[in-house]
């Protein structure tokens, strides 16, 4: 009986499926983690330039947390009320429809994820360069070369274990928590002694026009980005009905109180003109308020990149997993390696499109352009989680968002997409139109397959030998 007993619990440890293995530490480090990347060192700039002064630039700062934290009580909502991975993929399947959703993962994972993860993937490679040419320019080509060791690092990192992602996340989060801490502390003593005036007249608002204040609020938001990824991994929570919300209100509470500290910081000890005049922002700060500890900022920003890219990296593939399991993309990325328990091919085709996106160098024109497509579908996400309360009151949700809330950052989102149309309407009008090229695949592929049958037998012939390569197999137990 006891063999029998052990037999049988060795077979249900060696069953092929992603295990529940973060806990509310994990969670709370996944979400700041990933929030916490390039962003606060590299939006400031974006957000003076298109708010025009610094008493409106740190306004902008509070309301994009406070819209974050909006939207993240929304998805707090989503994740306890439907217990699948795959997060705004996830949502639109189950409160709009397949066509929303597929659009979603279409638009995800061939722009939207391989412009952010390169972005910031540069500004690590920047950071960790820069210093040893400064005050010269470095050359792009080492700074390319390094942004893609580090987006090899974190993608094998990935692949080779979940708790090992999970423990080299919650390392890098203490790390840039530590480096936002080593900003505002030198800032608030300035600010203690009377160094006040860059916030006199403040709210000067002749620089200020209508059509930039929404690319003020899509530099600010691209900062706080992140907030929605714990979502992409419900499957994978421990206690998802209580860490998930528990995770989300402290980190994101944490998050702006940081970000609006940071700015604040900056401001002491830099006028509105030197913030813009300069190419990092961080080192700038720090070259005068931490002149012997200078240094050690460029490695903190770069290790804080690091965390980003970690999170990213760790988060969006299960999106992928998820869409391939429901049959929107194939069935390979749909497995887990047999022995890592990890979703390795979901992982493995982030890798390319980040380095070939790196390689040709069109990225910082790409951020505003991913952004509106990122805003739009989280908007219609919670849309749809407003047209599901009404057509399914009594659906289990253990934890429900005040509807004023939920509103409240549906028509902000759609009022700031549809203001994008007017301030920058060449880079959104291309986000569109990348993003209904998914609609033609969609009925070819999904929903009426009319792909030629010759197509498909090669096609399934080599997912099979990229199987067989690869040791994965299909999730064996249902983890929703």
């Amino acid at each position: 009986c006891f063999y029998e007993g052990e037999k049988k619990k060795k077979t249900e440890e060696e069953v092929v499926h992603l295990r529940r293995e973060i806990s509310l530490l994990p969670a709370v480090s996944f979400i700041i983690g990933t929030v916490v990347g390039s962003g606060i060192f590299i939006a400031p700039k974006g957000v003076l330039m298109n708010s025009g002064s610094v008493g409106l630039s740190l306004l902008v700062w509070a309301l994009c947390g406070i819209l974050s934290l909006f939207g993240a009580l929304c998805y707090a909502e989503l994740g306890t009320s439907f217990t699948k991975s795959g997060g705004h993929y996830t949502y639109l399947l189950e409160t709009l429809g397949p066509l929303p959703a597929f659009l979603r993962l279409w638009v995800e994972f061939l722009f939207i994820r391989p412009a952010v993860a390169s972005y910031v993937s540069l500004a690590f490679g920047r950071y960790v360069v820069e210093p040893f040419f400064a005050p010269c320019a470095a050359p792009m080509a080492l700074i390319k070369l390094v942004s893609i060791l580090g987006v090899t690092f974190v993608v094998a990192v990935n692949c080779w274990s979940v708790t090992m992602a999970s423990r080299t996340q919650i390392t890098l989060t203490f790390i840039k928590m530590f480096a936002l801490a080593l900003i505002i502390i030198p800032g608030v003593i300035a600010l203690a002694k009377g160094k006040i005036e860059n916030f006199q007249n403040g709210f000067e608002v002749d620089l200020l026009t209508l059509d930039r204040l929404p690319l003020a609020f899509y530099n600010g938001l691209y900062a706080y980005g992140g907030w929605f990824y714990l979502n992409f991994v419900t499957e994978e929570v421990v206690n998802p009905n209580r860490t998930i919300p528990l995770a989300i209100i402290f980190s994101m509470v944490t998050v702006t109180v940081f970000y609006v500290l940071v700015n604040v910081a900056y401001y002491t000890m830099m006028s509105p003109a030197e913030l813009l005049l300069s190419e990092a922002v961080a080192v700038t700060f720090a070259n005068r308020a931490l002149q012997g500890l200078a240094s050690l900022i460029p490695i903190l920003v770069a290790l804080s990149c690091l965390g980003a890219l970690n999170g990213g990296f760790f988060g969006s593939p299960r999106m992928l997993f998820v869409g391939a399991r429901e049959g929107h993309w194939p069935p390979i990325f749909s497995m887990i390696h047999i022995r890592r328990k990890t979703p390795l091919p979901a992982v493995l085709l982030l890798y390319p499109l980040v380095v070939l996106m790196l390689i040709t160098g069109e990225i910082y024109q790409l951020i505003n352009f991913a952004s509106f497509a990122r805003w739009f579908f989280i908007a219609l996400a919670t849309l749809g989680m407003l047209i599901h309360r009404y057509r399914f009151p009594l659906h289990p949700r253990p934890f429900k968002v005040p509807l004023v809330i939920a509103v409240t950052f549906t028509v902000v989102c759609f009022f700031i997409v549809c203001l994008s149309l007017y301030s920058d309407p060449w880079n959104t009008g291309r986000s569109c139109a990348l993003t209904l090229t998914g609609v033609p695949v969609y009925y070819v592929t999904v929903y009426r397959c009319r792909v030629p049958h010759k197509w498909r037998r090669t096609f399934n012939y080599c997912s099979k030998q990229l199987q067989i390569l690869l040791e994965v197999a299909q999730q064996e137990i249902q983890t929703y």
